[in-house]
Order: C-alpha cells, then structure tokens, then sequence
C-alpha cells in the first residue's frame, strides 16, 4: 500500500513539474521571443521557444489525463487542466487540484 501512495505522491509531483515549466515556457514565448521575434526581427526565439513550449503542453495534457484516470477525475477536471494549459498562469492555478490520493 505504501508503494502505491508514493506512486500517487510522485505521479503527482511529475504532473506539478511539467504544469510549472509549461507555464513558464508559456509566459517566456509570450513576454520574451515574440517581442524578440517582431520587434527586434529574432524568429528563432518564438522557433526554439515556441517547439519548446508545444513539447511540453502536450506532455502536461497526457500525464493529466493519466493522473486524472488513476484519480477518478471528472470530464469537467479534464476541460479545467485542458483549458488552463492554454491560458497564460492558467498551470499555476490548476495546480492545487493536482492532489495525490492520501
């Protein structure tokens, strides 16, 4: 039983990690490269950030439908983790409902 709770507690601090560096990569292709890219004519940037960023949404929207099978997650719970991805901050909010199992 142990193992399965600290499989819960690192599924859960794996889905955390990846919701916290796809915020970031989010906030730093919106406030970073795609200043860089249209005003200072740097496309690379939006290029490396942008493939970046899509690398990790979708590996945040994967491990969340896996996490919220093992969870018993809602199809609101997904729509909720599918829509924050999408929003600037939104991982950062969403992550208090990321709870492993007690």
């Amino acid at each position: 039983m142990e193992e399965v709770a600290r499989n819960d507690h690192n599924d859960a601090n794996t889905l955390r990690r990846v919701g916290f560096a796809e915020g970031v990569s989010y906030i730093v292709l919106l406030g970073i490269a795609m200043p860089l890219k249209y005003y200072f004519g740097q496309p690379l940037a939006v290029r490396l950030t942008g493939s970046l960023h899509g690398l990790l949404f979708v590996l945040y929207v994967l491990l969340g439908v896996n996490f919220g099978r093992k969870h018993g997650w809602t199809v609101k719970d997904f729509f909720l983790l599918f829509i924050a991805s999408m929003l600037p901050f939104g991982p950062f909010f969403f992550d208090r409902r990321i709870k492993p199992a007690d």
